[in-house]
């Protein structure tokens, strides 16, 4: 049946067997990928190739180097541009406004941009040194075609980089001229600077042309706000109107119209009191003499003499009464006497009362025209202050008017002034252009172009990398069956299970490899065919698992052990197996069982005999366990 002797390898055999249920559907794709063990497999089966590579790589990046460096080496000459930040500062101050340092990198990443776009650069081809030297003269003699050229080899070998941190962008140049590439950067830097200081400077005199014209303009405005204050000052024949500015300041007809009302309405209250004061005199005229015009009359002289004669004729009355009694006739004169005293001294008190009164109403009424007429002048007078009052206010108007037009224009010019000087400091300042040279390149001392820190490294990852690649190609490119894998990959047949190679399993390294799941239980080997009778199980129906075959490509791949112990695994589960040795060539099963568990006759009889009808299957069928 099968040879018992296998072949051990040092590699998992796909099998050593593979397995198929026979069954009429279209088997299923299996999408399989490399694992770990596989690809560490395929490094190892052609590390000499990788190897052989690797140092070919090696070098052919040294001779690379080599030839580079004696025939084609490359200089790069370096320098720097200071860029001031992007403010316009102003002269007259000290310091200047803070700039944020992205808004000061993409400035300098700007400048530089400037410094590599196709204009700047066929300026720079333009310039004489630039067109004498034998970097431009290499690229033909025809003029269209060597600018052409020589824009292009600046674009690729030309760079201005501007430092994130710094306050500088790196200028260089790369030819294989160390001289002509110090030369092309001294240019660069020259004529950009000097590019950059004629535009600035064009646009400060643009600025100052304008301003100039401003300032004349400003100059006329202010000409014609004075002549239109001496316009108002003539018309008005007024002067000191500048004072009218200071809000404390109050002009001669103000103060005349406020005295004017003062004295109007002191004189409003003595008319109202006088008023007041007539209806009582009015009131006095025909009614009893009060107090006071009592107090009056007591001073006239007749009464004060009728009085000091009434005073005494009462004492003479006294001393005649004492004297002769009541009703004597000296008494009786006397008497008589005093009567016509009281009788003078009332009629006189009368008339001086009445007088008085009169005298009085007359007084109040007389003094109250004279207030009256005060008043109408007083009134006449302030409508003309309040007339001449309204003609100073227009006339201040006027004035505040055409001051206030030459005051705004006389701060407008003297800020003219002020942006016109400062503009002429910036004029020659040194900073205007915001780029400062920093010094010429020097011409570079070694190359920098080929370096063996990268040939020699390159040349070796190259090398490795490319026989990776053709190590996995060649793989890629074997259809050879030689894995579990393939078996999934061109064959498209699930697998069922897989039986690892003798050499990696130490349990079984003295035992028959037809008898490992009976002799070594526990090895690994006895756990994959247990797992393969599992898988075989649940791979279909049960009623379906009645006849199964073990098949190989070619002799010695294991197919008789690993009938036998799978068919060992079946009887383990006290499963009827019949083991049916159908290899005609070479069979096996014989040598594996002790001939003396087969009778004599049975030995004669085999699949050939009952194919051929000599016996029954009865006869063919022996125990072998």
């Amino acid at each position: 049946m099968v040879e018992q002797k296998q072949t051990a390898v040092n590699r998992m055999v796909g099998p050593p067997a593979f397995l198929r249920k026979q069954e009429g559907g279209r088997p299923m794709p299996v999408i399989v990928a490399l694992t770990p063990k596989e690809v560490f497999g395929i490094l190892r089966r052609h590390i000499l190739l990788i190897v052989s590579l690797t140092i070919l790589g090696f070098m052919v990046g040294g001779v690379s180097w080599y030839f580079l460096m004696k025939y084609m080496p490359k200089y790069t000459a370096a320098t720097f541009i200071k860029v001031l930040p992007p403010v316009e500062k102003d002269p007259m101050a000290i310091g200047g406004g803070l700039v944020g340092k992205d808004i000061q990198y993409g400035y300098r990443m700007s400048m530089a941009a400037l410094m590599t776009q196709q204009s700047t650069l066929q300026k720079l081809i333009a310039r004489d040194k630039i067109q004498e030297s034998k970097w431009f003269k290499h690229f033909g003699k025809v003029r269209e075609i060597s600018i052409a050229k020589a824009v292009d080899d600046l674009r690729n070998k030309f760079s201005a980089s501007a430092q994130r941190e710094g306050d500088y962008i790196v200028v260089s140049m790369t030819s294989g001229d160390a001289v002509e590439s110090a030369l092309i950067v001294n240019e660069m830097v020259e004529l950009f600077i000097a590019s950059q200081r004629s535009t600035k400077k064009g646009d400060i005199a643009e600025k100052l042309a304008r301003l100039q014209d401003q300032k004349d303009s400003i100059q006329r405005d202010l000409d014609a706000a004075e002549r239109a204050l001496g316009q108002v000052r003539d018309r008005w024949g007024l002067t000191g109107l500048e004072d009218y500015q200071n809000q404390s300041y109050q002009p001669t007809v103000t103060l005349t119209l406020n005295n004017l009302e003062i004295s109007q309405n002191d004189l409003v209250l003595q008319i109202t009191q006088l008023q007041v004061a007539i209806e009582d005199l009015e009131k006095l005229a025909v009614g009893p003499v009060n107090v006071q015009v009592e107090n009056q009359i007591e001073g006239d002289p007749i009464l004060v003499m009728l009085t000091q004669q009434l005073a005494l004729q009462e004492i003479a009355l006294a001393a005649k009464l004492t004297k002769f009694g009541e009703n004597h006739r000296v008494v009786h004169q006397t008497q008589e006497t005093i009567d016509e005293i009281r009788e003078k001294r009332r009629i006189r008190k009368a008339g001086i009362a009445e007088q008085v009164r009169q005298a009085n109403l007359k007084d109040a009424q007389s003094t109250l025209m004279t207030l009256q007429g005060r008043f109408t002048e007083l009134e006449k007078l302030r409508q003309e202050t309040i007339a001449k009052q309204k003609e100073l206010d227009l006339a201040r108007i006027q004035y505040k008017q055409r001051a206030s037009i030459r005051d705004e224009r006389k701060q407008m010019l003297d800020e003219v002034k002020g942006q016109l000087e400062k503009l002429k400091i910036m004029l020659e300042d040194p900073e205007t252009p915001k780029v400062q040279f920093v010094g010429p390149a020097p011409v570079p001392l070694k190359v920098s172009s080929p370096n063996w820190e990268f040939y020699f490294p390159g040349g070796t990852v190259s090398g490795f990398m490319f026989g990776l690649g053709l190590a996995f190609l060649i793989e890629l490119l074997n259809d050879l069956v030689r894995t579990p894998k393939d078996v999934s990959r061109y064959l498209h047949i699930p697998l069922l299970g897989i039986i690892p190679d003798a050499d990696e399993d130490e349990q079984v390294r003295d035992i028959d490899l037809c008898h490992v799941v009976r002799q070594a239980p526990y090895s690994i080997i006895s756990e994959s065919y247990r797992r393969l009778r599992t898988n075989l199980k649940l791979s279909g129906p049960a009623e379906s698992l009645k006849v199964l075959l073990v098949a190989s490509g070619m002799a010695g791949d294991g197919k008789t052990s690993v009938a036998v112990n799978l068919a060992t695994t079946f009887v383990a589960e006290n499963k009827k197996v019949l083991l049916i040795d159908a290899n005609f060539w070479q069979p096996a099963l014989y040598t594996i069982f002790p001939k003396e568990a087969v009778e004599a006759k049975q030995a004669e009889f085999g699949l050939s005999t009952l194919l051929v009808g000599r016996c029954g299957y009865q006869e063919v069928i022996r125990a072998c366990l």
